[in-house]
């Protein structure tokens, strides 16, 4: 099955989808950007499961390239995926954690029979990932990524943004 791909500006915390992706830090306790806006949106909820997390399965918090789903709490989307992109760095290749990110997120919403995922353009805020390459990484990871998710929808927060990903979508 080929996963439709679409792109949109917007708040990723207003997406009425199965599954938004949080671009999280590892600690999984909420931060800037898109993690500390759907940690306020969401309400206590997520964080709480997040804590739950912490206390039991990542007690040294949750490794970059993995992910891992609470409740979406009052956010419009069932479930939140949380996963943690690299931080790029000139002086090491790191495209294989960002592709990893997509790809368990991809596998966390398989398991919860998530149809329809957003992500936000992970890695390419505060952690510094050139938006071209972060665009050209999440876009065939999705595509390359076997799942049954049948749309993932890009909702990025600029209009530089918007044109990288949408540039690599109908590219």
């Amino acid at each position: 099955m080929t996963v439709e791909i679409v792109t949109e500006r917007g708040d990723i915390t207003e997406a009425a989808v199965d599954a938004v992706v949080n671009a999280a830090n590892s600690s999984l306790l909420g931060g800037g950007g898109v993690d500390g806006a759907i940690h306020r949106r969401g309400g206590p909820s997520i964080l709480a499961q997040c804590r739950d997390l912490r206390a039991d399965r990542y007690p040294d918090g949750l490794p970059t390239g993995r992910a891992v789903a609470t409740t979406a709490g009052d956010l419009p989307a069932r479930w939140v995926i949380h996963t943690v992109g690299p931080v790029y760095t000139r002086s090491a290749d790191r495209s294989e954690l960002l592709a990893s990110a997509y790809r368990e997120s991809l596998r966390v919403a398989d398991e919860l029979g998530a149809r329809t995922v957003a992500f936000p353009a992970i890695s390419a805020g505060i952690y510094g990932w050139p938006v071209p390459d972060a665009a050209r990484i999440a876009v065939a990871t999705v595509r390359e990524t076997p799942a049954d998710v049948e749309q993932v929808r890009f909702v990025l927060f600029s209009d530089d943004v918007l044109a990288a990903f949408r540039n690599e979508a109908e590219g």
